[in-house]
């Protein structure tokens, strides 16, 4: 097998390839025996057609379909790695020569991974984050516990309040029309969670329990149903019941009752200590993502739109794949927010576009600093995959070997070697 590779644009250009005639044989005698099991000829049992006669009845150019989903596969493959590029989507194939006897040429037009060209990513200069745990934080966290240990309670005489969950029926109408999608019994909603058309919860604050009123509100210009997006809507809700939630005393009896201390001074003491390490990691966290992203600015590269994509659509999976663990899908999301999934791939996709970017040029600057990951390492990362998991390392090793996901392993570890590299050189400021 030959193959050559001519670039023809910035990240584009074609792979000509010329399988010998013996591959070519080869395949056409695979793709008879496939064929030829289908076959009913007078006079023949089925898949016991000769050869001579079925490429007499048929023409040998009725193999040619399967021979070259045989060769195609393999054959690129072994271009590939005779090249040496990198290719980042599927080729364009354009069949050259295909014929008994001779080789199979044909020519693949190739987007490749691009070229970085690395500017300044030692010495970098970045802003350090302030940790300081202030009193307003520890009461905020404090706060947030009361929240979790408080009761709902049915409000018998009151009106709605911010915050307050209310059971509703709804139904909805355009032009006097009820609309798909647009109706529900006894739906529990908290209002103020922004969970409905922006609107429609702040006209419930003020409602009382089995009062009815009509709500008026506009679908965003995005909505995710055209027939609705920017019309005026009317809502007639029938109110229920309101539940509050009531708060337990902020004393030494709820530290007891919410942690192993045995006074609120304490809990406050502990709160602070977590808080202060909680912002040391996300001080750190952000220290390494803007030091990646002035490297990255500092680069020059020009991405394949393709690349950009394929990580849209993965951000989006990874999207739809928290949405399961909460119990909802793209669908539902879509009908309580008025973003479809067009709508959230044009918001991932700027996140997506430098995502793509920074992994480019930390794989460059890995590769001018000859960063290597070593045996030993990509164990110890295991191990502390499995300390999180909660399972052994041998466990989780042959799950990883079973996915063929050790090379992303090793992977992960260059990159974070190659984000401390960056970190080490750095020149930080407070």
């Amino acid at each position: 097998m030959k193959a050559t590779w001519e670039k023809t644009e910035i990240n584009r250009g074609v792979l000509t390839v010329e399988a010998d005639v013996e591959a070519v044989n080869q395949a056409l005698d695979k793709a008879f025996k496939k064929v030829v099991a289908k076959v009913q000829v007078p006079g023949f049992r089925k898949g016991k057609v000769p050869r001579v006669i079925f490429e007499k009845r048929f023409g040998v150019e009725a193999l040619y379909e399967d021979a070259l989903e045989i060769l195609l596969p393999e054959t690129y493959e072994a271009a590939v790695e005779e090249t040496g590029i990198e290719p980042v989507d599927q080729p364009e194939i354009e069949i050259e020569q295909l014929e008994k006897g001779k080789s199979l040429i044909y020519k693949a037009t190739v987007t490749v991974k691009p070229e970085v060209k690395l500017g300044q990513y030692k010495g970098l200069e970045a802003e350090e984050k302030d940790v300081t745990v202030k009193p307003e934080d520890v009461d905020a966290e404090l706060e947030r516990m009361r929240k979790q240990q408080g009761q709902l309670e049915s409000v018998e005489d009151g009106t709605v309040e911010n915050g307050d969950r209310v059971i509703i029926d709804f139904e909805g109408f355009v032009n006097g029309e009820a609309f798909e999608g647009g109706k529900a019994e006894k739906y529990t909603l908290e209002v103020g969670s922004g969970t409905f058309i922006p609107g429609f919860e702040d006209q419930l604050i003020g409602m009382k329990p089995n009062e009815e009123k009509e709500v008026h509100v506009t679908f965003p210009e995005q909505y995710h149903a055209e027939e609705l997006a920017g019309k005026p809507a009317v809502f007639k809700v029938k109110l229920h019941e309101i539940k509050r939630l009531s708060l337990p005393e902020l004393d030494d009896e709820f530290a007891q009752d919410v942690s192993e201390f045995d006074t609120l001074a304490e809990l406050k003491a502990d709160i602070e200590a977590k808080l202060k390490e909680a912002k040391e990691r996300e001080a750190e966290h952000e220290l390494r993502n803007g030091l990646v992203e002035l490297a990255s600015a500092n680069a020059e590269v020009e991405i394949p739109e393709v690349m950009i994509e394929n990580e849209t659509k993965n951000m989006l999976r990874q999207f739809e794949q928290r949405l399961m663990m909460q119990g909802l899908n793209l669908d539902l999301y879509a009908q309580f927010t008025g973003q479809d999934q067009d709508v959230l791939k044009n918001q991932f996709k700027e996140d997506a576009a430098k995502k793509v970017r920074a992994s480019l040029v930390l794989e460059a600057i890995a590769k001018a600093e000859n960063i290597d990951v070593t045996d030993e390492e990509v164990e110890a990362e295991i191990a502390e995959m499995a300390k999180e998991m909660q399972r052994e390392a041998d466990e989780v090793r042959r799950i990883l070997e079973a996915q063929g996901a050790m090379d992303s392993v090793k992977e992960q570890v260059r990159v974070r070697k190659t984000i401390d590299l960056l970190v080490s050189s750095s020149k930080n400021k407070a």
